[in-house]
């Protein structure tokens, strides 16, 4: 049988998710195991929606889903998010239908850092060619006034080696 509850808190006990959730009124109050697909671990916040089912063994139940009231996804789409425990969205990951990513936002983009890289080393090369002209021109009217300090430019403190894109 079916049952919706609503989550009145949780605990971890060795490695379990267990809600306590209210059922049929404010006398049947229950725990529950929590069922979710592999690899994902999120914990419901109080007062969530959830659907509840009996299991083969009488008298255990366990928590299968809940009703979601932040959709927003299209056909296709995939977002995870996060809440305070008051239910607000904090943040998230939203793989859109249109192969985009958004992390967070949608404002800003993401930077490739090996052509980034590549791009203000070059940068750095065209400007310290220039540096050497602006210095021979400089000392064929003054000689000796102006020796120029090669730039150098070090982005690798930007670097994020854990996340990786295409």
């Amino acid at each position: 049988m079916v049952k919706i509850s609503k989550i009145i808190s949780s605990t971890i006990d060795k490695g379990r998710r267990i809600l306590k959730i209210l059922r049929l009124g404010k006398e049947d109050i229950q725990t529950s195991y929590e069922s979710s697909p592999f690899g994902i671990d999120s914990n419901p916040t109080k007062d969530m929606i959830a659907i509840q089912m009996e299991t083969a063994e009488r008298g255990k139940t366990v928590i299968v889903g809940y009703i979601n009231v932040n959709q927003i996804a299209d056909v296709g789409e995939l977002r995870l998010y996060s809440t305070n425990s008051q239910g607000v969205e904090q943040g998230y990951l939203y793989l859109k239908n249109d192969g985009n990513l958004e992390l967070n936002g949608n404002v800003d983009n993401a930077m490739k850092f090996i052509p980034m890289n590549t791009a203000l080393q070059n940068q750095v090369l065209l400007i310290n060619a220039e540096l050497v002209k602006i210095a021979a021109g400089l000392n064929a009217i003054v000689p000796g006034s102006y020796v120029p300090t090669p730039i150098t430019l070090d982005i690798t403190g930007a670097k994020v080696d854990t996340v990786k894109l295409p």
